[in-house]
């Protein structure tokens, strides 16, 4: 266990849908809160108004309600740090900012959007990267404020060194340096009186007394600057751990910000929403999520919540990236799906019977869910496997289905006609006494059991691959089952009139 309890903090940017590398820092925050007794803590940065999505904060609350990272703080649950989203603490930075410009820390930037284009040119022209020339930097606090006062648009800007270095510590790549030089003078609060990203969340995670801070490796290169604004206020600086970047399954590039689709139509998801559609189990993603970049032995794959949240520990968290592998994720869904007693999966599998366009009943999903649990990927892969026991009658199929090898479609009314009597006639329409009279059926027609059941099973069903016939046959019923061999015999008689 932690010896303190952590408080830790996920902190999105509602600009966008939730994607898996961000379900995935939520994931680890609220391991290392819940393995260490502590808080998780969900706060909203909303401070890029431009881009500001307001469907990103309900595909955001949703996403991880699914996964069941459930925040101890945050919208819709309180807390005594609060308020959790940005815009409504601005008074909070204006405080902070002002702190830092009596001391000389921070100063006032009136430069103009054409002034910061022509920089951005000239640094490139020299073949430096974009970015500020510190013009304003000198300009005397005296004249700066009478500029501020008339009305004049203008900027905050941090005033860092320029010259020496900082070392950051990062929990799982050690210490860090970075010359001073190198670094620029980053905008604290806009123009507009909105604090930037870089200002806000180091004044939120002081006030929320956040002691853990994890995020993408992507911010790294910002760490200076935070690490130069604690410094500047005197605070004491969380533990950061900037986690591995997900690669692509080719491992040859980021996970795609976009989802994309096969030529088979099978779709590559990369937002949680996709995988809630689907048909993912959440304590598959669950589980998976937590192996990509961090493992417990190097061997156990399997765990449960419980068992994640006992053994997580940044110790444990890679500093190489990690690539998505949809495969085995499939593969723990799989897992996941069978495991499952099967009034729970019947339960699950409903919705999605539902937006199949299948009135499926329950009563008679219980009968056929044990029947398919074992052939299920995904949630969604139901309907394709029992479509058939709700519909009263099968859409015509192609004939050519109903052929075991070595048959012709002459060869089938005689043997079909045989079947539709023995079933018929049984006396009992249940799984045991069908497979017995079916069997000696086909002893009597001097035929295979396997060159019987195809031509049954495609009359019944429409299809090649369906539930296990047998049970098939009796939760159909013996009208429907009838029904739909009378069919095939009339569709088979009027083919050969032709």
């Amino acid at each position: 266990m932690t010896q303190k309890p952590a408080r830790v903090r996920y902190a999105p940017s509602p600009t966008g849908f939730l994607h898996v590398g961000g379900a995935r820092t939520a994931l680890f925050d609220y391991l290392l809160a819940r393995q260490s007794g502590g808080s998780f803590i969900l706060r909203i940065e909303d401070t890029d108004q431009k881009r500001y999505n307001p469907e990103s904060v309900t595909d955001l609350l949703n996403g991880l309600r699914y996964l069941g990272l459930d925040w101890d703080e945050g919208p819709g649950v309180g807390g005594e740090y609060g308020p959790y989203t940005q815009t409504e603490r601005l008074d909070l930075y204006q405080k902070y900012v002002q702190v830092l410009l009596a001391q000389g820390l921070a100063y006032r930037c009136f430069a103009t959007p054409a002034e910061l284009e022509e920089m951005n040119e000239a640094r490139r022209l020299a073949g430096l990267s974009p970015g500020y020339d510190r013009r304003y930097r000198a300009l005397d606090p005296a004249e700066a404020e009478r500029r501020a006062a008339a009305g004049e648009p203008h900027a905050i800007r941090i005033k860092l060194p320029l010259d020496g270095s900082i070392t950051v510590h990062d929990a799982i790549r050690g210490e860090i340096t970075f010359d001073n030089k190198e670094l620029q003078d980053a905008v604290l609060i806009k123009s507009d009186g909105i604090p930037t990203y870089h200002f806000a969340v180091v004044v939120d995670d002081h006030l929320m007394e956040i002691t853990h801070v994890l995020r993408g490796e992507e911010w790294l290169s910002s760490y200076p600057l935070h690490a130069h604004l604690y410094h500047y206020f005197g605070w004491e600086m969380p533990i950061f751990a900037h986690l591995p970047v997900i690669l692509n399954p080719s491992g040859k590039g980021k996970m795609s910000k976009r989802e994309s689709r096969a030529p088979d139509g099978k779709i590559y998801p990369v937002f949680v929403h996709t995988f809630q559609q689907l048909g993912y189990l959440p304590e598959a993603l669950f589980n998976y999520l937590a192996l990509v970049g961090w493992s417990y032995d190097g061997q156990t794959e399997i765990m449960s919540r419980q068992e994640l949240i006992e053994r997580f520990s940044l110790a444990r968290v890679n500093n190489s990236p990690a690539s998505w592998d949809y495969e085995k994720l499939d593969h723990f869904n799989g897992l996941y799906i069978r495991s499952l007693d099967p009034a729970d999966l019947t339960d699950r599998l409903m919705p999605f019977l539902t937006a199949a366009g299948l009135a499926a009943d329950r009563p008679t999903m219980l009968k056929i869910t044990p029947t398919i649990q074992e052939r299920l990927t995904l949630l969604s892969d139901a309907a394709e496997w029992v479509d058939f026991f709700f519909v009263e009658a099968l859409p015509d199929f192609d004939l050519d289905l109903l052929l075991p090898k070595k048959m012709t479609l002459a060869d089938l009314p005689p043997i079909l006609r045989a079947a539709r009597d023995i079933l018929a006639e049984v006396d009992d329409f249940s799984h045991d006494r069908l497979d017995a009279a079916l069997r000696a059926g086909a002893d009597q027609l001097g035929v295979k059991v396997g060159q019987l059941f195809q031509p049954i099973r495609v009359a019944v069903c429409g299809k090649l691959v369906a539930p296990p016939l047998l049970n098939t046959l009796e939760i159909l019923g013996r009208d429907r089952v009838l029904s739909r061999l009378d069919r095939v015999l009339e569709r088979l008689s009027n083919l050969r009139l032709q």
